[in-house]
């Protein structure tokens, strides 16, 4: 099983090194292939005055340092075609946020690295249109063949859900959804985004972190490739996205009855 963990954002050094330190267990755990995650720079953040993060320059820094410590694979986001060269010379996956799904330009620079690309399905799309987003990075790759799980899985190409914009404010998660992307690509279900009210904290984004351990369990019995979750180990003083992280001491539990659900339904 993947299992891709981390803070939404870069913090300080202490507190990234903290969390990094408390996931060690799933790193050590034989059944999990386990990711690092944590952005260098929020770019679509609700306000102008929210954190953004460290930058680029500084971000990989940081990064490279919890992967020489503890020896993690990272998984960060890019937000432009300039970026992934330098990415990806620290991150083992670039991941292409979910607003920036269909900028073919992003999707092609990503490809031409040697890094696996994880797509955020957009809010705003069906999950079979990101069929063609795969197809992006697959033909970029040299692939002209059929779209497939199998040949996305070999060509590294990942797909997660995040949710669905459901009115104003609210996402929905269509567990179909995670069914019908299985045939094109590997899946991860990404739970705590997917309990985001995206910009209905007036200056801030929402969310409902109790929600998450249930979606998750939903997603685990329906089948997935893996499981995304931002963790914190106080998510009250996050800076970035706080409202639907999980915490750190509340995931361990919440990955075993994963792991239970996933021994059932395979």
């Amino acid at each position: 099983m993947i299992l891709i963990a981390g803070p939404c954002v870069l913090e300080s050094r202490d507190t990234v090194m903290r969390i990094a330190e408390s996931l060690g267990r799933y790193y050590e755990d034989c059944t999990k292939d386990f990711y690092f995650k944590a952005s260098f720079d929020k770019a679509n953040r609700t306000s102008l005055d929210s954190f953004r993060g460290p930058g680029l320059d500084e971000g990989l820094k940081m990064l490279q340092e919890v992967k020489e410590q503890f020896s993690y694979k990272i998984l960060t986001d890019v937000h432009d075609y300039t970026q992934p060269k330098a990415v990806a010379e620290v991150a083992d996956v670039l991941q292409i946020p979910a607003f920036l799904c269909r900028q073919t330009d992003l999707l092609v620079a990503c490809a031409n690295t040697s890094a696996v690309v994880n797509i955020k399905k957009g809010q705003f799309l069906a999950p079979q249109a990101m069929e063609h987003s795969v197809a992006k990075v697959l033909k970029t790759r040299g692939f002209d063949g059929d779209i497939s799980y199998e040949n996305s899985q070999k060509y590294g190409v990942w797909l997660t859900e995040r949710g669905t914009t459901f009115g104003y404010g609210n996402l929905v998660v269509d567990m179909r959804g995670l069914r019908i992307m299985r045939e094109f690509a590997p899946v991860i279900f990404d739970a705590t985004h997917s309990v985001q009210s995206p910009a209905s904290g007036g200056a801030t984004s929402g969310g409902d972190s109790s929600m998450v351990e249930y979606l998750a369990r939903g997603a685990s019995a329906v089948g997935v490739d893996g499981f995304f979750f931002e963790t914190h180990f106080d998510p009250s003083i996050a800076l970035s996205d706080g409202p639907n992280m999980i915490e750190l001491k509340k995931l361990e539990k919440l990955v075993e009855q994963i792991d239970a659900i996933r021994m059932v339904v395979e």
